[in-house]
């Protein structure tokens, strides 16, 4: 009994510090969504907070933070900068909608279908575009109002100090685990540039984070046809990208703790947190897999370490401003490069010589587009990719095996499975003008796996028929024979062997 109290004790304080050190690493990164989608900070820091609190509390998934994110901040400037902050929070309103019909309609389980190329992309991309994230804290303003790189003192300041960061969050698991390693980090730089006098870049000279808490408001937006056909085109991608993005997290920390989340679970929390944002002055967001690689490396297993993150951040808004503002950026970005170690599959690069080169380009297509475009266009992009490569490669997998019979009649017994990309391959195995007078071709050993498979059979059947030739068609499905027009009269079917299985077909549905 004493163990399981000491056990679930050891783990609420996981969660907690885990929290503790995620609403940390939350504030620069919703500080600096907020600028991209051109709102002010705080709007980006009430989004973190209403999107990790909203999330956790329906249920989510366990151990992952959601936040203001970038993929979904580079949506939202364009409706910011044309029609303003308003339209924003009414089409973050209609994007949680969108959210909660997806996982309603259980469609959140689709997610599985993502082939494991496609994830790989995903991971090492945006473990690079938050490496790149973080290469703009090394920028200052200069005298002409435009940033240039840190050179010299405030350079080399910068690299210690991100240096001292990392090192203490490598070497400090290896002695205890009693505190997070990432919390540790923060706190010594913190101390160190306090009150060692060092000069460098702190999280206030960033923005002003100080607030009160968020109030109940209605988007300020005209209730008509034409605001819905501004805001709805937004919404679609908003809700697009936020889902993919969570969905990816889920089983990128599935994968980490060995367990399952549930798809249509997430969908839900995710559109209920961008709902509840829109109406409380939030910028919406989605999964952070940063943030959720912090938490989770930091024991934050529960949905505990989740709401800790969002109080934290509640807290930082509206009583301890100030102390947060002192913190330097430094350690923060020591903790984002860590977090960009840990994410990258570095045995990806193992991988390229033991793997088909069509999935190692999948998962390099994938990454890249993740970098130069955004996450729910390389998902779509890399399963288009796979999706074709692996029709390609099927494709060539049909063949036919002929027997002549002493009647003079001849049988094709095809083999593969027959489908669109497959179809002229098909074509090629068959010569009407030289074959026999009457043509057996035997489905037993073939797929028919969609209506161009049908039409394919279909315009067999006239060839034949020009060619003033018998061609009978045996072992095809129950479904097969029902879509069949000009073949229709020369299938014999025997019910007892044919194979059964659907023909993925319109008229079907």
């Amino acid at each position: 009994m004493f163990q399981l109290y000491y056990k679930h004790a050891a783990g609420t304080r996981d969660d907690l510090l885990s929290g503790l050190t995620v609403a940390l690493a939350l504030v620069p990164e919703a500080v600096a969504f907020a600028f991209v989608a051109g709102v002010n900070p705080l709007v980006g820091l009430y989004g973190a907070f209403l999107m990790g609190l909203v999330t956790s509390l329906v249920g989510g998934r366990p151990g992952m933070i959601s936040g203001a994110t970038g993929s979904m901040a580079v949506v939202m400037v364009a409706l910011v900068s044309q029609h303003g902050v308003e339209y924003l929070f009414a089409a973050i309103v209609l994007t949680g909608l969108l959210q909660l019909a997806f996982g309603s309609l259980k469609f959140g389980k689709y997610i599985r279908m993502v082939p494991y190329p496609v994830m790989l992309g995903f991971v090492n991309g945006l473990a690079m575009v938050i490496f790149l994230a973080q290469m703009e804290h090394f920028k200052s303003t200069g005298a002409d109002g435009h940033l240039h790189w840190l050179t010299g003192s405030p350079l080399l300041t910068m690299l210690g100090l991100v240096t001292l960061t990392m090192a203490i969050m490598f070497f400090l698991p290896k002695i205890t685990r009693a505190i997070p390693a990432g919390l540790a980090a923060i706190l010594t730089v913190s101390l160190l540039v306090i009150f060692g006098g060092i000069d460098t870049k702190t999280v206030g000279d960033i923005a002003d984070i100080s607030g009160g808490f968020p109030a109940f408001h209605i988007p300020a937006v005209p209730m008509t046809m034409e605001t819905l056909t501004i805001i709805l085109p937004y919404a679609f991608i908003l809700a697009g990208v936020g889902l993919i993005e969570s969905l990816l997290t889920m089983s990128v920390v599935d994968e980490m703790t060995s367990t399952r989340g549930q798809g249509n679970r997430v969908s839900i929390g995710q559109g209920l947190a961008n709902t509840i944002n829109g109406f409380f002055g939030g910028m919406g967001g989605c999964a952070m897999i940063g943030q959720t690689m912090i938490n989770v490396s930091s024991g934050g297993l529960r949905n505990l370490s989740g709401i800790a993150a969002a109080l934290f951040l509640l807290v930082f808004i509206m009583f301890t401003s100030d102390l947060i503002a002192m913190v330097p950026v430094a350690a923060l970005v020591g903790l984002m490069f860590m977090v960009v170690i840990g994410t990258f599959e570095w045995g990806s690069f193992n991988l390229l010589n033991k793997i088909p080169r069509e999935d190692s380009f999948v998962g390099i297509l994938v990454a890249v587009v993740t970098v130069f475009t955004d996450l729910a266009t390389a998902v779509i992009i890399g399963v288009i990719a796979t999706a074709l490569t692996f029709s390609w490669k099927q494709a060539r997998h049909i063949y036919a095996v002929h027997e002549d019979h002493k009647n003079g009649a001849r049988t094709y017994r095809v083999h593969g499975p027959l489908f669109f990309a497959s179809v002229h391959r098909f074509n090629d195995l068959f010569d009407p003008e030289d074959d026999p007078q009457k043509v057996y071709i035997d489905f037993a050993m073939s797929r028919i796996a969609d209506h161009s498979a049908i039409e394919a059979i279909d315009q067999l059947a006239e060839r034949y028929k020009k060619a003033g030739k018998e061609m009978h068609l045996v072992h095809l499905s129950q479904e097969c024979t029902q879509l069949l027009t000009t073949a229709a009269d020369l299938v014999e079917v025997n019910i007892k062997e044919d194979p059964h299985y659907h023909v993925a077909d319109d008229k079907l549905a």
